[in-house]
């Protein structure tokens, strides 16, 4: 699933109106951090999410891996803030 620029800057624009469903502390990608943040991909599809980490190599790390792992494309990553989108098909629009 990979997403062309035009849905890319579609997508970001929807992103401002957002609000962090996810909020990464220090524990970082547990578990139940995983479960909580498909649930949201499954129901929201767009998603924002907070990094509680300071150094800008481990963000981009943990946004690497949550993309892999949640299978999700990365829309667009501002500071401390990652929004990731999944296309979810059982979902009409």
């Amino acid at each position: 699933m990979s997403l062309n620029k035009k849905q890319i800057k579609i997508l970001r624009a929807k992103c401002h109106a957002l609000s962090p469903v996810v909020m990464l502390g220090q524990k970082g990608l547990t578990d139940e951090v995983l479960n909580e943040l498909n649930i949201a991909l499954d129901y929201h599809e767009l998603v924002k999410i907070k990094l509680a980490v300071g150094d800008r190599e481990q963000r981009c790390q943990l946004a690497t891996e949550i993309c892999q792992k949640m299978q999700a494309e990365k829309v667009q990553s501002m500071g401390k803030t990652l929004s990731v989108y999944r296309h979810n098909p059982q979902k009409t629009l």
